[in-house]
């Protein structure tokens, strides 16, 4: 059984039994993320935490709303008219994943590039199309940067995993990505619900006792900290915006 909390053209989150939540990006065509959209994503993380309380079980599946894209990274081009779009909106959302008292999975649905690659690695757990999709992170082809871009890369991944990552602008499939560490499931598109569900039902009770958030933040605070530290700054440039657009 699941109920529908949030039905809007660009997100959905359903509540299905034993707190496990959906939520399902529907931003056309490739549910880039800018501030706007970002700030959405943390109300519904919110919801979702307010909706569960304190000492119990709980996850949060983030999903795609189709097997051709999971998120395709960032509006590169709103920098140009608000240099703080990435402080208000990004930044953020990824300390909000790294600071959540639940278990959350990505279930990657297909094409996931850029900025979608610290936002999947924000997540516990990845699950991706077994038969579509590539991830690949390309700051360095863009002349992108933000202090702390290569931190999650550094802590989740193996060094040389890492360093074609963010170096490199490697592109993996699925079975490439799973083989590297980046991802710990495939399934095929049908399945891949069923495979999110089947582990946000096995972990959600290990947020019962309350530390889940603060034994998270033993492994990758150093993440979390570098993204607050450049969330909600308006007095600097917190970011090297792209010199190439994609």
């Amino acid at each position: 059984m699941s109920k529908a909390l949030i039905d809007e053209p660009t997100l959905a989150l359903d509540r299905h039994d034993g707190n496990i939540f959906v939520l399902t990006m529907r931003k056309a065509p490739e549910n880039r993320i800018n501030s706007h959209y970002a700030q959405k994503l943390i109300s519904a993380y919110n919801l979702i935490r307010k909706t569960i309380g304190s000492s119990a079980p709980g996850a949060v599946i983030t999903r795609g709303n189709d097997a051709k894209f999971w998120c395709t990274g960032l509006e590169l081009d709103e920098s140009d008219t608000n240099p703080s779009a990435n402080s208000e909106g990004f930044f953020p959302l990824l300390a909000t994943l790294l600071d959540f008292p639940f278990p959350t999975i990505a279930m990657i649905t297909g094409h996931t590039f850029g900025g979608a690659c610290p936002f999947a690695l924000s997540h516990d757990y990845r699950v991706m199309n077994s038969s579509r999709g590539y991830i690949s992170m390309p700051p360095v082809n863009l002349g992108l940067h933000f202090p702390g871009i290569g931190t999650l890369l550094r802590l989740k991944l193996r060094p040389q995993v890492a360093r074609r990552m963010l170096l490199e602008a490697h592109r993996w499939t699925g079975t490439q990505a799973l083989e590297d560490g980046i991802v710990d499931v495939l399934a095929p598109p049908e399945e891949m619900l069923g495979v999110a569900m089947e582990l946000a039902g096995r972990w959600a009770p290990k947020a019962e006792m309350g530390v889940y958030s603060l034994l998270r933040g033993e492994l990758y605070g150093e993440a979390a900290r570098g993204f607050r530290e450049i969330s909600y700054v308006y007095g600097r440039r917190t970011d090297l915006p792209a010199k190439a657009k994609i």
